[in-house]
């Protein structure tokens, strides 16, 4: 067969390359600019696949491997999360191949194909009061919860912006307030929401449940026996705010604090906020993340399925089988 100059360029990198071993990969790691957090996530996807390599005996993995070990990723794991493993992957050859240490065999493979529209579904504001309606607020833990949820439905928070939040976040300007927020993959506080008058009155309720504030102390601390006054995790977040919710009767794998983080973006387009206000407002990278919210609303308010419900339930002619079924089940309501 004959190669060409490329495939035979990387053929001969690949005889000549040193094995895959878990130095390559610290080596990588070491070079990566990126956040701490990112680069936690890529050392764990590299761990997995030095163990897949190692497991299956490979030590000069070729293209196949890889695209291999990609649909071994997808028999068990979420799409995204199999796309974030590739994607180590991917640019862990990508340095190789700079360096000349190994060829580029990763090159353009591609992870799973993943749905934009959301996995979680949005509240409608009736049912934020019901959960709000569960929570004491005459005691510290409930003002905290409370504030919490507020703060998400109000501000379209993500968890990980409210476990980030500090005390001196909360600042006021003239007779307005405003939360500093350090956002998603974000490393300064570069971002702000309002704070509405009724947010800050329990928000201030709660700290004045606190003693000893010092800078730098997390606006949402930690009541446990164990962790007491330390910043609330964003696992310990997600979870208090999906325990109210469950209380309210709200118990679905749909249903979580980012839900909260999708009511405000839902009323606020419904309320008749623009596109780019939302996308402001979401503090959405792209308007395409927005435009999802707006895809949705217009599905929802799509009157096709009634039209056709209408023909099919109301018609005097219906097929004998619906009549049938009325019989057996009631009217058709």
């Amino acid at each position: 067969m004959t190669m060409t100059p490329a495939t035979q360029q990387a053929y001969d990198m690949t005889n000549r390359a040193q094995e895959i071993t878990p130095d390559l990969f610290g080596r990588f790691v070491s070079f990566l600019d990126a956040a701490p957090a990112t680069v936690r996530t890529y050392t764990a996807s590299l761990r997995d696949f030095a163990r897949y390599l190692a497991a299956h005996e490979i030590r000069r993995p070729q293209r196949a491997d890889v695209i291999a070990y990609r649909d071994t990723l997808k028999e068990k794991l979420k799409p995204a999360t199999v796309q974030l493993r590739v994607t180590a992957v991917r640019l862990f050859f990508q340095w190789t191949a700079t360096e000349n240490l190994y060829p580029d065999i990763a090159a353009h493979i591609k992870g799973p194909r993943i749905d934009k529209l959301h996995k979680k579904d949005a509240l409608d504001l009736d049912q934020v009061k019901e959960i709000l309606a569960t929570i004491d607020t005459d005691t510290a833990r409930g003002c905290r919860d409370a504030a919490i949820i507020l703060l998400m439905v109000t501000g379209g928070l993500r968890d990980i912006e409210v476990h980030r939040a500090n005390v001196e976040d909360l600042i006021q300007t003239g007779s307005s307030w405003r939360l500093l927020l350090q956002g998603k993959g974000k490393a300064d506080r570069a971002e702000y929401v309002k704070v509405v008058p009724k947010v800050v009155q329990i928000l201030r309720r709660y700290l004045d449940t606190r003693q000893g504030l010092e800078p730098g102390a997390p606006l949402f601390a930690s009541m446990s026996n164990n962790s007491r006054a330390r910043r609330l995790s964003v696992r310990s977040i997600s979870g208090l705010v999906k325990d109210h919710m469950k209380r309210a009767g709200y118990d679905s794998r749909r249903i979580s604090a980012h839900s909260l983080r999708h009511a405000a973006v839902t009323e606020a387009l419904k309320g008749g906020a623009t596109l780019q206000e939302v996308q402001q407002f979401a503090r959405h990278r792209n308007i395409e993340t927005t435009l999802i919210y707006a895809h949705n609303l217009d599905q929802e308010a799509n009157k096709c399925a009634d039209i056709i419900s209408s023909g099919l339930f109301n018609d005097q002619n219906r097929p004998e089988i619906l009549d049938s079924l009325e019989r057996r089940t009631g009217k058709w309501k």
